[in-house]
């Protein structure tokens, strides 16, 4: 996940960086750092971050030959 990504996941979600943090169990603090590019969290930090997006319906895509990566939701949310 790049904090990119991150950023998008959250606003397709309409979520704040503090409600990340509580569905991931991370620090507010490394949310803000990691999506202003401040630092590189730990891989279980991002994991975690991801495993939330995850359960709330985002999907995450991969960058390609043709474009970069990016976020969407699953179908039939929203």
């Amino acid at each position: 996940m790049t904090p990119s990504q991150c950023r998008a996941a959250r606003g397709l979600l309409q979520w704040t960086q503090p409600q990340l943090a509580t569905a991931s169990g991370v620090h507010g603090r490394t949310v803000s750092h990691f999506e202003s590019e401040v630092v590189v969290p730990r891989r279980a930090s991002l994991r975690v971050m991801r495993v939330a997006f995850e359960a709330a319906g985002v999907i995450f895509v991969e960058e390609t030959s043709d474009g970069g990566p990016g976020v969407r939701l699953r179908k039939g949310l929203r």
